[in-house]
């Protein structure tokens, strides 16, 4: 049995674990899942499956933590809605249980989700006229959905306002319009590939994100390079050709998503990849001031935590032989949910009262100051073309560090350092 399931509170194997979107994913190709708060699920690649299993000790505090392997199996109601079912396996390494598909539907009220809009599926039987009525207004829906996600496609930039006085956090789960487009077509994959096959192995990754109210998450792709040795020649000029049209080539990381609450403004930011691309080195530096803007002022107290994260990943890469982190991106994630404000004034017995909303705006950026430390995480992720001499099987063994990957981390180091300094920090 996996690890994940032997460590955490969940259901028994005869009811598996319903699978949920996960509305943090601001960029990559592959669908992220909900398995629980803490933990993250996606499809299973043995090259990255490889890497987590024989990860060096001294990666571990910049990847997410590997939590094991899980079978994952969906179906289809006779509303066309569909959920995706986790179950354990026999073992990390071992075969896939046989699973009788009829319990890979559970038996209580559950919320599902779909290629359409949520909503709360009952086990009761329903009159017929009911449910051609219920039919109609679902096809209604989902084609105004699909109209909706035609739309954000084609949309790099977007802003929502949200209540600020509201709970931001259960609001953004309505609006991250890359989590939805990964989701659609993840389950549209699942759907086309439904008479061969209803069972696939999934991992499981620690969530990042679990520990922020309002996460705030930047992806960046990393490295002059991201075509795996195994690329096709056709692959591999597509890949090439985004590097030289991109930062990439210049600096060695570009813009791969973002999402940013913006306080000050009430405002939810997300920036896709289709963006990133077209950003030249000004415009990259621009977006991540952006990053770290609340819509009021700088968080310049996360500069320095990022740059000394940045620092000691840095040394940690440099160190690693033969390694090659094609394709692979590097998160930044912070709280945009800030912690109470104080004068820089104040006498100690005013920090209790004082609060972010008490705090006199009109005084200026430089008139507060956060209190304590505030939390700032850096982690490389997505290691579908990784390589390295330990993969017996690779045709290609590299010699050396990754240094296109360490070109963009200084790259990076250097850019948020110019930021730090030109705001005074």
């Amino acid at each position: 049995m996996s690890p994940a399931f032997r460590a955490m509170d969940v259901e028994p194997r005869a009811k598996g674990i319903l699978l949920e979107p996960f509305v943090h994913q601001v960029g990559g190709h592959s669908c992220v899942l909900r398995f629980n708060e803490t933990t993250l699920c996606k499809p299973l690649v043995p090259r990255e499956h490889q890497f987590y299993e024989t990860l060096p000790a001294e990666m571990r505090k910049f990847t997410p933590q590997y939590k094991g392997v899980v079978s994952v199996c969906f179906e289809e109601d006779e509303d066309r809605n569909l959920c995706l079912i986790a179950y354990p396996l026999k073992g990390d390494h071992g075969a896939v249980d046989s699973i009788d598909n009829s319990d890979c539907e559970p038996k209580s009220k559950l919320l599902r989700w779909t290629n359409k809009k949520h909503h709360v599926l009952e086990t009761e039987k329903t009159p017929k006229d009911w449910v051609r009525q219920h039919r109609k207004e679902e096809k209604m829906k989902s084609h105004k959905l699909e109209e909706e996600l035609e739309w954000l496609k084609k949309s790099e930039v977007l802003y929502y306002s949200v209540e600020k006085k509201g709970n931001v956090s259960s609001q953004l789960k309505h609006y991250n319009p890359w989590s939805m487009k990964c989701h659609q077509q993840q389950l549209q994959r699942m759907k086309e590939n439904a008479k061969h096959r209803n069972q696939y192995k999934f991992i499981l990754l620690e969530n990042l994100t679990s520990r922020y109210e309002v996460p705030c998450v930047l992806d960046l792709k990393m490295g002059t390079r991201q075509h795996g040795d195994d690329a096709s020649e056709e692959k591999a000029a597509n890949q090439i050709r985004k590097c030289q049209q991109s930062t990439s080539a210049v600096i060695g990381v570009r813009v791969c998503g973002m999402q940013v609450y913006q306080a000050g403004s009430g405002q939810l930011m997300f920036m896709n990849k289709y963006h990133g691309r077209k950003l030249s080195v000004q415009g990259f530096k621009e977006a991540l001031f952006q990053f770290f803007h609340n819509g009021r002022y700088l968080r310049r107290e996360l500069l320095g935590p990022v740059l000394r994260k940045l620092t000691e990943l840095k040394a940690v890469l440099e160190r690693q032989e033969s390694y090659r982190f094609y394709s692979s991106s590097l998160l930044v994630i912070y709280d945009g949910k800030e912690r109470p404000e104080v004068a820089l004034d104040s006498d100690a017995e005013d920090l209790e009262d004082l609060s972010e909303e008490s705090a006199d705006e009109s005084a200026g950026a430089y008139a507060y100051k956060p209190i304590g430390t505030s939390s700032v995480d850096v982690r490389m992720i997505d290691f579908a073309h990784t390589t390295c001499r330990l993969y017996g099987e690779d045709s290609v063994v590299h010699e050396g560090q990754d240094a296109g990957y360490i070109f963009g981390l200084q790259s990076l180091i250097d850019i948020v350092t110019e930021i730090s300094e030109e705001s005074g920090e």
